[in-house]
């Protein structure tokens, strides 16, 4: 669910922000371009709590939506109903209101109907036939599509009933705003990437577009969306666990920031990993300027590719049961940012096997002594 502000700014008029900080944060040698945004609030009113997502509404890539208009044989100017039923020109639709980026299962039917050379794609909208469909879609946009079945045409209306509506996509904030004031902060792995066989780089919709398309007053409408689960704790005595791979950071930075500002006395012991230390270290300084200061009680990294076996932050887990399982006995509540798919389950196999070990459990008790932390609300997740 989404806060309204005291100004009436919301998912459904969200705030035109303005980004102020662009900066790229992985370094030489990285494969990837992780990247530190900073965004101004000024006078919208908008405020938002440690732990809570930012909602950015993104446009798609002009060049990607040129190149379907030219392959339809559309002009762009065309009037067209868009997805929140206001006439607008198609080119303006295909900006701001459609998603091109993943074809719909709608489109695919529609192709059919209209491309005899598209028959085996019938098959692939089976139920059962689920992985099959996601294998022949992958990397694939709109575009694509278009391409492969030529004899597929359609009219402006036609086309825009085959598309889905573009969503906003969900940041976990990187700040506190009693450290940050009228701005918020987050951390963003761009996408960009060249599927095989294919000589066109694919940008993920909202990562490229904050990235590359943002710069300017008032360019990115936001607002924030309320995360109640994944507060840090009201008691400043409560120690913290927070387990944050990559971008899964975003948070727990501002978890630190806040603990700070509120001179919580609760003990902070943060577990990060990435890829190499020397160009994926986000926010580094800034960490080890919190563990000088005695704001962060304990740093643990894992950096999989600085050595021949992977480390991933599950392993760190189970290297520091004894400790990890003390402090929760001792009452700290445990945090998890990041991929769902697998390093979430990775992390809470790990947690088990922490509580069977050091705490000297069967499986059967150690999974009781997991659900019971959920129940009391110690075990959060910020998970997607």
């Amino acid at each position: 669910m989404s806060t309204e502000s005291a100004s009436g700014y919301s998912r459904k008029n969200p705030f035109p922000a303005t980004l102020t900080v662009n900066r790229q944060i992985t370094g030489e040698g990285s494969i990837k371009d992780t990247r530190h945004f900073e965004i101004s609030l000024a006078g919208s009113g908008l405020a938002y709590e440690v732990g809570d997502s930012l909602g950015v509404f993104a446009s798609n890539e002009p060049a990607l939506v040129d190149a379907v208009l030219a392959n339809l044989g559309f002009t762009g100017e065309e009037l067209i109903v868009n997805a929140d039923g206001a006439t607008v020109a198609l080119r303006q639709a295909l900006l701001e209101s459609f998603i091109i980026t993943e074809p719909a299962k709608q489109l695919l039917q529609a192709i059919i109907e209209k491309d005899p050379s598209a028959d085996f794609v019938k098959a692939l909208l089976e139920p059962a036939a689920k992985a099959q469909l996601d294998d022949f879609l992958w990397g694939k946009d709109v575009l694509d599509v278009l391409e492969l079945f030529p004899a597929a045409r359609f009219t402006v209306e036609e086309f825009v009933k085959v598309l889905r509506k573009l969503q906003p996509r969900l940041y976990s904030i990187a700040s506190s705003q009693r450290a940050v004031g009228e701005a918020v902060h987050l951390t963003v792995a761009v996408v960009r990437y060249t599927p095989k066989g294919s000589e066109r780089q694919r940008r993920g919709v909202c990562s490229s577009f904050i990235a590359e398309r943002a710069e300017g007053e008032g360019k990115l409408p936001v607002f924030v969306h309320t995360a109640k689960h994944f507060r840090v704790p009201e008691d400043l005595n409560a120690p913290v666990i927070m387990v944050g791979p990559g971008t899964g950071i975003a948070p727990f930075r501002a978890f630190l920031q806040e603990r700070d500002k509120t001179a919580a006395t609760g003990k902070n012991w943060l577990i990060f990993g990435e890829q190499h230390e020397a160009s994926e270290f986000f926010y580094r300084e800034e960490f080890e300027d919190y563990l000088q200061r005695g704001v962060l009680t304990k740093l643990t990294t894992a950096f999989s590719r600085d050595q021949a076996h992977k480390i991933y932050v599950q392993h760190r887990i189970e290297e520091n049961a004894a400790e990890l399982y003390e402090w929760l006995e001792n009452g700290a509540l445990f945090y998890v940012c990041g991929d769902a798919k697998y390093m979430a389950k990775d992390v809470e196999l790990a947690l088990l096997k922490v509580v069977e070990t050091a705490g000297g459990k069967t499986p059967e008790e150690a999974k009781e002594y997991i659900d019971a932390l959920k129940k009391a609300k110690r075990y959060r997740k910020d998970v997607y």
